[in-house]
């Protein structure tokens, strides 16, 4: 069925009567007619009575009515929908996102994107850089909260967040009321590191880091998440070099000191497909930005 015809024909039960119908629809009333009667011979069912006293539903009729008019307010929501969704005020975005992300101004991003986006639902996944770009080349994910990692073609990036790493350390340790470190006073230390199987170019830049600095690092523990590398930390199982934002998130019995000199940074980037593109990517990335800005 026709939705024009459905149009029609609920106009025309609601007014029962031809003329005032066709001038409500701005048409004349002979395609009016022409209109109910294709509608009739396709459900083939009369669907109003005439008479000289006037028009009015039959049995059949009335029980089109209540469906068509649900059918339209359908697709008059269907309509509506997609154009919120192009223009990017509607829809669904899937997120993923590093540990890191979370004390780098992800949750205020988020906090601010769902009050200018409340119609937009964000799923999130947390994962490490290598899987969110799968993720995202697969279509799993929209965008993608990664470290500094080279993208592939057809996805495109952007900088959010470039701050150092600093040496987080057990409150006992030796150095920990020095206003700063040079990182070669780590050398007998055990270093808490990524797996490199989990996030390759951070592991392979403190390795480069130490090395710098004339020594290669004691590696105890490889793991895949940014707090279990800090509460291994707090546990006294070794030291670790981290970015600066880990200090919000202040877990007990650790202590965070900047390192002497120069060295790499720690950088969080935005990663995104550039075709199909999804319009509320670049609703969040402002979001994001912002929320960096104000940290």
């Amino acid at each position: 069925m026709e939705l024009r015809l459905l149009h029609y024909f609920v106009t025309l039960a609601e007014e029962l009567h031809f003329s005032r119908a066709a001038q409500r629809l701005s048409i004349s009333q002979p395609p009016l007619s022409v209109a109910i009667r294709q509608l009739e011979q396709e459900l083939q069912a009369q669907l109003f009575e005439r008479s000289s006293k006037g028009v009015r539903l039959t049995a059949a009729g009335e029980h089109l009515l209540d469906k068509a008019r649900q059918l339209l307010a359908l697709s008059r929501q269907a309509a509506q929908e997609t154009r919120d969704v192009a223009q990017g005020t509607r829809g669904h975005l899937r997120l993923g996102f590093v540990g890191s992300s979370l004390y780098r101004g992800l949750p205020q991003a988020l906090e601010q994107f769902q009050q200018t986006h409340p119609q937009v639902r964000v799923d999130m996944l947390e994962a490490n850089s290598a899987e969110q770009i799968l993720d995202l080349q697969q279509m799993r994910l929209d965008m993608a909260l990664v470290h500094s990692i080279q993208p592939p073609e057809g996805i495109a990036s952007q900088l959010i967040m470039e701050e150092p790493f600093v040496v987080c350390l057990p409150e006992q340790h030796a150095l920990h009321a020095s206003a700063a470190i040079d990182l070669a006073e780590l050398r007998n230390d055990r270093l808490i590191l990524f797996s490199s199987l989990v996030s390759p170019t951070y592991h392979q830049r403190i390795y480069e880091m130490c090395l710098a600095h004339g020594f290669a690092p004691e590696v105890r523990h490889e793991v895949r998440h940014w707090l279990s590398v800090i509460s291994l930390v707090s546990l006294g199982q070794g030291v670790a070099l981290v970015p600066a934002a880990l200090e919000r998130v202040g877990m007990p019995r650790l202590v965070f000191r900047p390192l002497l000199g120069s060295h790499p940074s720690s950088e969080m980037l935005a990663m995104w497909r550039r075709t199909p593109a999804n319009p509320l990517v670049q609703a969040l990335l402002a979001c994001l930005q912002q929320a960096v800005a104000e940290l």
